[in-house]
């Protein structure tokens, strides 16, 4: 069977899993799921709502904040309507422009986080270490500045590794381990060499969260050594509680994020750590039928 270009309607589809073999629990398994999503949708909207609307809170934390609201809605809205339609509907199928758009938006959600903690924590070094110079430094022109560098910053690190994408072959039918498209776990359906898309998007992993890792951890030093010469306790204790919460939402943020990522990469589909269920979908032609072009 000849290869097929781009430019036909058979393109290959991907097929989102959701539990595997716990199908006719997924309506019970969708209700948690749908009220955590609505509650972080709801909750970060009304954070943006307010830190617009209150002219007192139009300063650097809030800002920042505001970055973090904005990227935490990227990524519930990136992955919360193809798990709903899985869930729900049973609605499994989507195509390879909708995984690689749904990728994106992911993807930048993830990496414009990153960057934001980073910047965050060099807000709280500055607030703690060079509290008299605090206000000449975080501006507001300072703050657009930042939140151009990370947007650029994201683009820069991504759209190469989903250009990649388009130059690998896939089958007509290819079956992901969630339900949504994650960029690793694409990569392993193709049936043709992908090393380079996962090599190239493993060192844009490394390089953002090294980088922003390393910043970060160099900036709390500094806090923890400014800390420790301040003579009063009670200010000490209002320093640390101060960097608490950031330390608690860069570990949430970060652990997951690189331990998923390293997982995918480095243990096979059909691996003993998580050996999947494949169920045979309802369609005319074989699970992995001649692959075609993209």
């Amino acid at each position: 069977m000849p290869h097929l270009s781009n430019t036909t309607s058979e393109l290959p589809i991907f097929l989102l899993t959701g539990f595997p073999g716990l199908e006719a629990f997924h309506i019970w398994i969708s209700i948690p799921f749908f009220l955590l999503s609505t509650v972080a949708l709801l909750g970060n909207s009304m954070i943006l709502l307010v830190v617009i609307l209150e002219p007192s809170l139009h300063e650097p934390l809030y800002y920042f904040l505001f970055m973090l609201s904005t990227t935490d809605l990227g990524l519930t809205l990136s992955t919360m309507p193809t798990t709903v339609g899985v869930l729900w509907f049973n609605a499994r199928n989507i195509t390879l422009d909708a995984c690689i758009i749904q990728l994106f938006f992911l993807h930048s959600s993830g990496f414009m986080e990153s960057s934001v903690l980073m910047a965050m924590a060099f807000d709280h070094f500055v607030a703690i270490c060079r509290p008299l110079r605090y206000a000449t430094i975080m501006t507001d022109s300072r703050m657009l500045k930042i939140g151009v560098a990370i947007v650029v910053r994201m683009l820069i690190s991504l759209c190469p590794s989903f250009f990649l994408i388009k130059r690998l072959s896939f089958c007509k039918i290819n079956v992901l381990s969630h339900s949504y498209c994650f960029h690793p776990d694409v990569l392993k359906v193709a049936c043709t060499d992908s090393r380079m898309n996962s090599y190239g998007g493993l060192a844009v992993l490394i390089l953002v969260t090294g980088v922003d890792t390393a910043c970060i951890v160099l900036s709390y030093i500094l806090i923890i050594r400014s800390v420790l010469n301040i003579t009063s306790s009670e200010g000490r204790s209002k320093a640390f509680s101060t960097c608490g919460s950031h330390i608690g939402a860069v570990s949430v943020f970060y652990i997951p994020w690189v331990v998923l990522s390293v997982v995918h990469r480095f243990f096979p589909q059909g691996s003993t750590l998580c050996p999947p269920t494949i169920v045979q979908p309802p369609f005319p032609w074989p699970l992995c039928a001649e692959p075609h072009h993209i």
